[in-house]
């Protein structure tokens, strides 16, 4: 599936944000001056002022501001939703185009479920690789340097478990949760 312009949601969302009640004049009036103020190339205070007019009912001037953003294109757009986040936060996470992205089939991985993957192995696995940490930290700090020994073999020796996270880590986990699954 093609990932949805901010105009595409513009056109999905317009019914919804067109609905009876769902804008108030206040919201609508922040959400015009917020795209006059800050990106006057966007609304100019001729068009402000047009889609702010109090004679001309709020749903005729809501459907005049999404076309014309609809109409001036994508970045336009793009800060339309990031106004209405702003003044109607509520009604933003109700947008029918966040449900249908939100229930898309998404091949990206979900970084929250690789962080608990992690983070769900253990007791046993957290102490041995407690007990791992503090051997290394007590063979560093412990042991009387040997002058026979290179003086750069200390510092080698103090960023292995940054070597041991990149090479070896995966391979100890996959050790220890293949003889901890029968427990």
């Amino acid at each position: 599936m093609t990932e949805q312009t901010y105009c595409d949601r513009l056109v999905q969302d317009t019914p919804f944000l067109t609905g009876l009640g769902r804008l108030s004049e206040q919201q609508v009036d922040r959400i015009i001056l917020q795209l006059n103020r800050y990106y006057p190339q966007i609304l100019s205070n001729k068009d402000a002022e047009k889609f702010r007019n109090p004679k001309v009912s709020l749903r005729v001037r809501l459907c005049d501001l999404l076309g014309h953003l609809q109409r001036s294109g994508e970045r336009d757009c793009q800060e339309f939703y990031r106004a209405l986040y702003i003044h109607a936060q509520p009604l933003h996470s109700c947008l029918p185009s966040r449900h249908a992205l939100q229930n898309s089939d998404c091949t990206e991985l979900d970084s929250g479920t690789a962080s608990r993957e992690l983070s769900d192995r253990g007791p046993v696995a957290f102490l041995t690789c407690l007990g791992l940490a503090a051997g290394l930290a007590l063979l560093i700090y412990c042991c009387p340097p040997d002058p026979k020994v290179l003086p750069g073999a200390r510092r080698v020796l103090g960023f292995s478990p940054v070597i041991i996270d990149r090479h070896v880590s995966r391979f100890l986990l996959a050790f220890l949760t293949d003889d901890l699954g029968g427990l």
